[in-house]
């Protein structure tokens, strides 16, 4: 299982048992209330261990890809016809600006990036 689909499943676990702590409180049910709670803070720590397991990750793949030796912004036409464009480029890595690593990277345009001049 990949980080981002572990990351969903905790979230939705967290969510289940916020849930349950809040019925168990409405009810005063003290020993689920209590439970929960320690549930919650066990879920809430592994949580934010996948989330910098990620974090490196993609630290990680912005390094490998800001190696390379050529770069250029993509063009709208480029952009269009992606397939062609990956095809005739070999080793190309196309980085968007929306994604995490078009975040972590700081780029503003769809970026290429090739280990020669494309």
């Amino acid at each position: 299982m990949n980080l981002k689909q572990e990351l969903q499943q905790l979230n939705n676990r967290l969510d289940k048992l916020r849930r349950k702590l809040a019925g168990a409180k409405e009810r005063g049910d003290r020993a689920i209330a209590g439970q929960a709670t320690q549930e919650i803070e066990a879920i809430t720590k592994k949580i934010n261990s996948v989330k910098s397991q990620k974090q490196r990750q993609v630290y990680k793949e912005s390094g490998d890809v800001k190696s390379m030796a050529f770069k250029r912004a993509l063009t709208k036409a480029e952009q269009a016809d992606m397939g062609k464009l990956k095809k005739s480029v070999k080793g190309l890595v196309v980085v968007h600006p929306m994604t995490a690593l078009g975040r972590e990277m700081g780029i503003k345009e769809v970026t290429g990036f090739a280990p020669q001049a494309f």
